[in-house]
Formats: structure tokens, C-alpha cells, sequence
């Protein structure tokens, strides 16, 4: 088991969000900016649902991987911290999803 985490995936692309774009993958995408990350993202969900729909399990891991560094990558364009997203989820964790769903179909 890895102790690498989405934490430390956050600050590998916060740090190579800052070198020349033409030495750093994240670095160009920043310099892009937000529609070219994000299309960027998008392709990586396609591809990661092509790989779940084909029972592709070495294609899928590698997938999720790109799809969680260009999540990361749209984030920090967008000025969202990580932490903001898990608390996120640690609010909606606070009751079913069934529940939650049905709070808001309700409102």
C-alpha cells in the first residue's frame, strides 16, 4: 500500500504549476487556462468510462490516475483547494445519499 495521497498530488501540481510551461505538462495547462484544462479533464472521463465499460482494469487505473491530476489541475485554476472538495464530501457524508437526494428533489 502507498502512502501517497490526493494531498500530495495537490502540492506536486501547485509546485509544477509554477515552472516555465515549456518544462512542465501542468505548468502549460495553467498557462492554457480554464477551458483548455477542463476540456482536458473531460477527455480524461471519457476515456476512464470507456475503460469501466470495457472491464479495462489496468486501462481504468491508469485512467482514474489522469483523470484525478487534471481534476486537480482544473481546481487549482479555479482557486479551489482540496481540502474545500473533502469537506465537501465529508458534509454530504453526514446522511445517506438516498436522503440527500431526496432533500433536494423536495426543496
Amino acid at each position: 500500500m502507498t502512502g501517497f495521497s490526493l494531498s500530495d498530488l495537490e502540492k506536486i501540481v501547485d509546485e509544477r504549476s509554477k515552472a516555465p510551461p515549456d518544462e512542465s505538462w501542468t505548468a502549460k495547462l495553467v498557462a492554457a487556462g480554464q477551458q483548455k484544462a477542463a476540456k482536458k479533464l473531460g477527455e480524461e472521463a471519457i476515456e476512464a468510462v470507456m475503460a469501466a465499460v470495457a472491464a479495462d482494469r489496468a486501462n481504468l487505473t491508469y485512467e482514474a490516475a489522469d483523470l484525478l491530476y487534471h481534476l486537480l489541475v482544473v481546481l487549482k485554476i479555479a482557486g479551489i483547494p482540496l481540502q474545500d472538495v473533502m469537506a465537501e464530501l465529508e458534509r454530504r457524508t453526514a446522511q445517506s445519499g438516498v436522503k440527500e437526494k431526496a432533500s433536494r428533489q423536495s426543496s
